[in-house]
Protein backbone atom coordinates (compact mmCIF):
# COMPACT_ATOMS: atom_id res chain seq x y z
CA UNK A 1 0.00 0.00 0.00
CA UNK A 2 3.19 1.94 0.02
CA UNK A 3 2.89 5.16 -2.64
CA UNK A 4 -0.58 5.21 -2.51
CA UNK A 5 -2.13 8.52 -3.01
CA UNK A 6 -6.01 9.29 -2.32
CA UNK A 7 -8.38 11.29 -4.39
CA UNK A 8 -9.19 14.58 -2.34
CA UNK A 9 -12.58 14.20 -1.69
CA UNK A 10 -14.10 17.36 -0.32
CA UNK A 11 -11.00 19.08 -0.48
CA UNK A 12 -11.45 22.56 -2.23
CA UNK A 13 -8.38 23.80 -1.61
CA UNK A 14 -4.87 23.77 -4.00
CA UNK A 15 -2.85 24.22 -1.28
CA UNK A 16 -4.36 21.06 0.99
CA UNK A 17 -4.31 18.77 -2.06
CA UNK A 18 -0.48 19.28 -2.93
CA UNK A 19 0.85 19.46 -0.01
CA UNK A 20 -1.38 16.88 1.61
CA UNK A 21 0.36 14.27 -1.62
CA UNK A 22 -3.70 13.47 -2.77
CA UNK A 23 -4.32 12.83 -6.40
CA UNK A 24 -4.23 16.08 -8.38
CA UNK A 25 -5.80 16.01 -12.31
CA UNK A 26 -2.81 18.67 -13.50
CA UNK A 27 -4.60 21.13 -15.78
CA UNK A 28 -1.99 24.23 -14.26
CA UNK A 29 -1.05 25.06 -18.36
CA UNK A 30 -4.90 26.07 -18.85
CA UNK A 31 -3.93 28.86 -15.63
CA UNK A 32 -0.90 29.92 -17.27
CA UNK A 33 -2.56 30.25 -20.68
CA UNK A 34 -5.74 31.83 -18.85
CA UNK A 35 -3.46 34.47 -16.75
CA UNK A 36 -1.34 34.77 -19.92
CA UNK A 37 -3.82 35.63 -22.51
CA UNK A 38 -4.19 39.18 -23.90
CA UNK A 39 -8.04 39.54 -22.91
CA UNK A 40 -8.80 42.53 -20.97
CA UNK A 41 -11.96 40.56 -19.42
CA UNK A 42 -12.01 37.12 -18.41
CA UNK A 43 -15.72 35.32 -17.61
CA UNK A 44 -15.70 31.76 -16.08
CA UNK A 45 -19.04 30.24 -15.98
CA UNK A 46 -19.10 26.73 -14.88
CA UNK A 47 -21.72 24.81 -12.88
CA UNK A 48 -22.19 23.84 -9.37
CA UNK A 49 -19.69 21.16 -8.06
CA UNK A 50 -17.62 21.31 -10.97
CA UNK A 51 -14.55 23.16 -9.71
CA UNK A 52 -14.93 26.83 -8.82
CA UNK A 53 -13.41 26.63 -5.50
CA UNK A 54 -10.74 25.01 -6.74
CA UNK A 55 -9.58 27.11 -9.69
CA UNK A 56 -9.34 30.27 -7.39
CA UNK A 57 -7.43 28.67 -5.19
CA UNK A 58 -4.85 27.42 -7.54
CA UNK A 59 -4.96 31.17 -8.86
CA UNK A 60 -4.47 32.35 -5.72
CA UNK A 61 -1.39 30.29 -4.76
CA UNK A 62 0.07 31.47 -8.23
CA UNK A 63 -0.41 35.15 -7.76
CA UNK A 64 0.88 34.65 -4.59
CA UNK A 65 3.74 33.10 -6.17
CA UNK A 66 3.91 29.73 -4.19
CA UNK A 67 6.23 28.03 -6.60
CA UNK A 68 6.97 24.89 -4.15
CA UNK A 69 3.29 23.99 -4.56
CA UNK A 70 4.02 24.16 -8.86
CA UNK A 71 6.55 21.29 -8.64
CA UNK A 72 5.92 18.44 -10.97
CA UNK A 73 3.38 20.33 -12.69
CA UNK A 74 3.04 21.66 -16.12
CA UNK A 75 3.00 25.47 -15.04
CA UNK A 76 6.64 24.90 -13.45
CA UNK A 77 8.13 24.75 -16.70
CA UNK A 78 6.18 27.59 -18.44
CA UNK A 79 6.67 30.51 -15.62
CA UNK A 80 9.89 31.90 -15.35
CA UNK A 81 9.28 34.77 -12.83
CA UNK A 82 7.17 33.56 -10.19
CA UNK A 83 6.55 37.17 -9.06
CA UNK A 84 4.50 37.45 -5.52
CA UNK A 85 1.53 39.53 -5.84
CA UNK A 86 -1.36 40.76 -2.94
CA UNK A 87 -3.94 38.69 -3.33
CA UNK A 88 -7.20 39.49 -2.09
CA UNK A 89 -9.80 35.87 -2.36
CA UNK A 90 -13.06 36.13 -0.80
CA UNK A 91 -14.61 32.35 -0.17
CA UNK A 92 -18.35 32.92 -0.16
CA UNK A 93 -19.22 29.47 1.04
CA UNK A 94 -18.39 30.66 4.82
CA UNK A 95 -21.81 31.97 5.21
CA UNK A 96 -25.66 31.50 4.09
CA UNK A 97 -26.69 34.79 2.30
CA UNK A 98 -30.32 34.82 2.94
CA UNK A 99 -30.91 38.17 3.02
CA UNK A 100 -28.84 41.20 1.64
CA UNK A 101 -27.75 42.11 5.13
CA UNK A 102 -26.02 38.79 6.07
CA UNK A 103 -24.62 39.28 2.35
CA UNK A 104 -23.16 42.87 3.55
CA UNK A 105 -21.96 41.36 7.16
CA UNK A 106 -20.07 38.75 5.67
CA UNK A 107 -18.12 41.05 3.15
CA UNK A 108 -16.87 43.49 5.52
CA UNK A 109 -15.98 41.01 7.87
CA UNK A 110 -13.40 40.18 4.94
CA UNK A 111 -12.50 43.14 3.97
CA UNK A 112 -12.05 43.68 7.40
CA UNK A 113 -9.32 41.23 7.96
CA UNK A 114 -7.31 42.47 3.97
CA UNK A 115 -7.57 45.92 5.59
CA UNK A 116 -5.82 44.22 8.71
CA UNK A 117 -3.13 43.10 6.12
CA UNK A 118 -2.52 46.01 3.48
CA UNK A 119 -3.95 48.75 5.68
CA UNK A 120 -7.19 50.93 4.60
CA UNK A 121 -8.00 54.31 3.41
CA UNK A 122 -10.17 55.75 6.20
CA UNK A 123 -12.06 58.11 4.14
CA UNK A 124 -13.53 54.97 2.45
CA UNK A 125 -17.15 54.08 4.46
CA UNK A 126 -19.15 52.15 2.46
CA UNK A 127 -18.28 48.77 1.03
CA UNK A 128 -17.77 49.14 -1.87
CA UNK A 129 -15.38 52.43 -1.56
CA UNK A 130 -13.60 49.92 1.45
CA UNK A 131 -13.03 47.26 -1.52
CA UNK A 132 -11.94 49.90 -4.16
CA UNK A 133 -9.16 51.47 -1.80
CA UNK A 134 -7.80 47.89 -0.83
CA UNK A 135 -7.51 47.13 -4.79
Amino acid sequence: MKGRRLYPIGIQTFSEIREGGYVYADKTDLVYRLTHSDSKYIFLSRPRRFGKSLLTSTLRCYFEGRKELFEGLSIEKLEKEWTSHPVLHFDMSTAKHTDKDRLLNELERKLYDYEQIYGRDESAVYTNQRLEGLI
